[in-house]
């Protein structure tokens, strides 16, 4: 079987995105909530800055997250795409 490359990247960045965004605003509602969790995202996106933007923040660690969840997607659909041809099928 093989992943469709683009809507496997598209479907993790909309997943992604959508993670990262509602715990930045839970966490803009309730300061206490996700606070490991967007001290974690701090570390990885260069321009996020946990807890200085606010909501700004939030809509640019959302954007980082959209980008690398279709990253993470392509890259893992090719590659099972790419080793999938290497495996023998049973039955053939």
């Amino acid at each position: 079987m093989k992943f469709n490359v683009i809507h496997l990247g598209l479907t993790l960045s909309k997943f992604f995105a959508i993670v990262v965004f509602f715990i930045g605003i839970g966490n803009l509602i309730f300061p206490a909530y996700g606070v490991a969790f967007l001290q974690l995202i701090d570390s990885i996106f260069p321009g996020y800055h946990f807890g200085k933007w606010g909501f700004g923040g939030v809509i640019v660690a959302t954007l980082y997250a959209a980008l690398d969840g279709f990253i993470l997607g392509v890259l893992f659909a090719w590659l099972h795409n790419f080793f999938g041809k290497f495996i023998k099928k049973e039955g053939k």
